[in-house]
């Protein structure tokens, strides 16, 4: 504020020295009126300086964001196949899903596009052995119980020879959220298929009509 005034005493110094009457004087142009832009004291006042800075694009609203959920059935996957005894024996890897992150950034379309981190960790079971293991994870977007859309991703872990685990990571940007949810969403990731969209249910077998079954067995017991 010290500095606003010094630098306006100054320049009314000058002006008083070296212009009399500069304010009676100043001309206008007919029909336009003063503009506050252009007068350099209130710009001083307002901006500090005696020019008006350039206006900022007001920033986006933050998008709706909601945790990460993991499926049922999507939190670890066991790899069989191991040559130890029994069953336990059998399992050759475990693939467990690690920590998660999310977020959320607002697009000019009004739909939200939605960036997942995860982590996932392998274990060597008593049939295993070091090695590279792909773990598939699915990562979606679900609304009232009922999958928007589904990207899936096939990451590979190298559990490194003398090691017993080894970890991994991956980024899926590719979910957007339709413009009519994104206030009422869900972001989901697990291993293996877990979250993914199932398949169109099978063809019922179709039901004959009363009168048609009652014919079927009028012919069927002529017939005997």
């Amino acid at each position: 504020m010290n500095g606003r005034l010094a630098r306006l005493g100054s320049m009314l110094a000058l002006l008083a020295l070296g212009m009399p009457g500069a304010w009676a004087q100043a001309p206008q142009s007919q029909g336009t009126p003063p503009a506050e832009e252009g007068n350099i004291f209130s710009n001083l006042l307002k901006y500090g300086g005696t020019t008006v800075p350039s206006s900022r694009a007001p920033e986006p609203e933050a998008a709706y964001c909601p945790t990460v959920d993991v499926p049922e059935g999507g939190a670890a996957m066991q790899t069989l196949g191991g040559r130890g005894e029994g069953a336990a024996g059998s399992i050759r890897s475990q693939a467990t899903l690690g920590r998660l992150a999310r977020e959320c950034t607002p697009q000019a379309d009004g739909t939200v596009r939605v960036k997942v981190g995860a982590e996932v960790r392998v274990l060597l079971g008593p049939g295993g052995a070091p090695g590279r293991f792909d773990v598939p994870i699915t990562f979606s977007i679900r609304h009232d119980e009922k999958t928007v859309m589904t990207r899936q991703q096939r990451m590979t872990v190298t559990v490194a020879p003398g090691e017993a685990q080894g970890f991994g990571s991956t980024i899926e940007d590719g979910l957007v959220v339709p413009a009519a949810l994104v206030r009422d969403y869900e972001i989901m990731a697990g291993i293996g298929r877990a979250g993914a969209p199932k398949g169109p249910a099978k063809p019922k077998a179709r039901r004959k009509a009363p009168a048609a079954a009652a014919q079927e067995g009028g012919e069927s017991g002529a017939a005997q």
